[in-house]
This record gives structure tokens, sequence and C-alpha cells, in this order.
């Protein structure tokens, strides 16, 4: 692997599910990919000059090369919550938690999901993670209703808008139970995530504002937000992702998808993962989203590599790491 520097948070508390994921890629031939010690959230802790004159070294979602020391510490010091700093910061209080294991259902936006009636299955995981353009009405059947966790870039999510709306896609989920996560490509992201926890308009850049934002909500909180550590968006890359448009002129493009990283992610800290909704070699039979109305076959651009992702997905369901959802009567 191409040697990086990444923080090295303390060690996650030991965790009391029997065959948790980390006991069983130990195990697995990923024993040597994974470190159990990586940041996987960036909050107030991180905002320090030190770690901007490390991370002002990469590029894009694997640092903070593009965005200012400044639009770094005023986002990063209002993620001063244990809430930020945590995933699953709601689990010690939730009543209906029956046993020591965090099981979560990761959701793709994949064809291969519809006529599924993988709904009700999906709803019963303690936690439902999803991605940009995460269509719910109409599709429960198929596809739960519940979003414990919305992953998106600015760029993504705005895209999604623009692309779903007349499918039913207004913007992220908003529940109870819903967070929010970054995926920071940019300073757009650090400015909207300001922006929204202050209740305040966007005071600068492409997408400033005269009005606070509404995406998720009115006054919803600090709380409610969490964002992907750079060093974490790397490692993904380094160890997980390394596709060869890297090793091209073109290498500045890429980065895994917002899906890819919400597995991942997913892997890095639940208990157990059922993922639904990602490609499988089988993917031609489908179209390329579940709330499609008509057939649109799988386009594959060069910031992401989704054969790399669909083989990474198909390994890691035959070493036992995560249960995939490869179509109806195939699992």
């Amino acid at each position: 692997y191409i040697k990086q520097m990444y923080m090295t948070p303390p060690p996650p508390p030991k965790k009391a599910c029997p065959n948790n994921i980390r006991k069983r890629i130990v195990k697995s031939s990923f024993k040597d990919k994974f470190l159990e010690t990586i940041p996987v959230l960036q909050w107030s802790n991180h905002a320090t000059e030190g770690e901007y004159n490390r991370l002002k070294n990469y590029a894009g979602a694997f640092g903070w090369q593009n965005v200012d020391f400044d639009t770094i510490k005023e986002s990063l010091n209002l993620l001063n919550s244990s809430a930020n700093s945590q995933m699953f910061d709601d689990w010690d209080q939730r009543p209906n938690k029956m046993n020591s294991c965090i099981c979560c259902a990761v959701v793709g936006n994949g064809g291969i999901l519809n006529d599924s009636q993988m709904g009700r299955e999906i709803n019963q995981h303690d936690y439902v993670f999803r991605a940009n353009g995460a269509v719910v009405k109409g599709f429960e059947k198929d596809i739960g209703n519940r979003t414990s966790f919305y992953i998106f870039s600015t760029n993504t999510m705005r895209n999604s808008m623009a692309s779903y709306r007349g499918v039913g896609f207004l913007g992220p989920p908003q529940s109870k139970e819903t967070r929010y996560i970054f995926l920071p490509d940019h300073d757009r992201d650090y400015l909207l995530a300001k922006a929204a926890i202050l209740n305040i308009p966007i005071d600068r850049g492409r997408d400033k504002s005269n009005n606070p934002p509404t995406f998720f909500g009115e006054r919803v909180g600090r709380e409610k937000f969490k964002v992907f550590h750079p060093d974490f968006i790397r490692y993904l890359r380094n160890r997980f992702l390394w596709a060869r448009i890297l090793n091209s002129k073109h290498r500045d493009i890429y980065r895994p998808s917002t899906g890819a990283v919400m597995l991942l992610a997913a892997i890095h800290t639940c208990d157990e993962v059922s993922a639904y909704g990602f490609m499988t070699p089988d993917y031609t039979k489908y179209s390329d989203h579940y709330f499609d109305k008509k057939f649109h076959k799988v386009v594959f651009y060069s910031n992401h590599d989704y054969r790399l992702e669909m083989q990474l997905w198909h390994d890691l369901h035959k070493a036992g790491i995560i249960r995939l959802y490869q179509g109806r009567g195939n699992n």
C-alpha cells in the first residue's frame, strides 16, 4: 500500500457483539487492508493548525487543500457535541435494542431493488443508511421507509435534487432518527454545514444564499450532523479501491463513490451489515435506479470505478464480512 500518514485516534471500545465484523475481518483476506484505529468522522478536536498543515497536502475529499483554515475552523468548531464524534450517538437510548449487536442495512439506489419486496426486512435493522437520490415515497415495499443516516456531498445532493425531482426526490429524508453525514469534497460542504447548524444563510462561495438552508428541516441542531474525516476517504481509496486511473494524468478526478463510502463506513462502525441495491455481476439485467420510470442502463464515468466497487462487494460477501442482496432467489 502507498505509505500514508493517517491520524490515529484512541482505539474504539471493545464490542460486546460476539461475532462482529472486526472479529471476522482479522480472520479473513482483508485483515491487512483494515485499520481498526482509522478516524471515520471529524469534529471540533480536529480543527487545529497542525492538522490543517498535514491535510492541506491532499486535495478534494482526501484532505483540506482546497479549503482555507478559517472555513475549516468555523465549521468544525460547531461540531463539538459527543453526537458529532460518534456514529451511533443514540444507541444507549434506544428502547428497542434487543441485543448487543448493532445491525445495519445499507441501501444503495440500484435497480436490483425494483420489485424486490425487501422493504420490511430493511426496516427491521437497527440503523438504515441511504445516499444521494434516495427516493422513498412510493417505493416503501422495496426499500423501506426509515433513514437513520443520509450520506451526501453538497454536490451530489444538489445534483440528485435536480435530476430526480420528477420521481419525487425533493431533498434529504427528514425524521427524528435521521442524521446527516457530509462527504466533503470542497469548501461548499463546510459552508453548508455551518449555515445549517446555525440556521443562517450561506455567507460566501458559489452557494451563497439570502436565507438559511432548509434541506434538513428548520433549526435541526448540531447533533444531527456528522462529517467524514478526509483520512478515512483517503484510506478507503488507498487500501480498498485503488483504481487504474490513479496511475494516469486523470487521477485527480477519481474518488470512491458516495455509495461505496457509505457501505465501507458501515463496515467500520456496525457489527453486522446487510447491503441492498449495490451492483452485482448481472447488473445489465436491471435499470440504473430502482425508481427509474423507464429502463436506463448503467453508465460508467471516470470519477468512480463501479466495476472495482462491484468486485469488492462480491469479495466482502464471499468472505462473510457483509451480506449482499443479489436479487430475488439469489440469496
